[in-house]
């Protein structure tokens, strides 16, 4: 069964952290590369990180590079994003998703299962 549950996000204040992570079955994680996307209200999917099965490969979106980190823990099965210097526009749904391959990919087409979304709230 493929399972992804986000969890990690809140209320934090303009330049705060915040560490999300999923929890991914055995079955969902191992040989794929996984990734992050965001969602805020009236606004499409958007990409935010992906990294590759071996972890040795990662892509960013503009927007957050220097601020936040992807990393994966293969033995565990689960993906992390370190958020850091966070901006109220970073204020969305956030998403982690299994890509249909072991290399990393930046549009929603090419992620098959999603996790139900963890909140971030960036205040002002």
């Amino acid at each position: 069964q493929v399972q992804l549950v986000e969890s990690g996000g809140g209320l934090v204040q303009a330049g705060g952290s915040l560490r999300l992570t999923c929890a991914a079955s055995r079955r969902t994680f191992r040989g794929y590369a996984m990734g992050w996307f965001r969602q805020a209200p009236g606004k499409e999917h958007e990409f935010v990180a992906t990294i590759n099965w071996s972890g040795d490969s990662t892509l960013y979106a503009s927007f957050v590079k220097g601020r936040f980190t992807i990393s994966r823990d293969n033995a565990n099965n689960t993906l992390s994003l370190q958020m850091n210097s966070l901006k109220p526009e970073d204020t969305a749904l956030y998403y982690c998703a299994k890509a249909r391959n072991s290399v990393v990919f930046t549009t929603p087409e090419d992620y098959d299962y999603w996790g139900q979304g963890t909140q971030v709230t960036v205040s002002s």
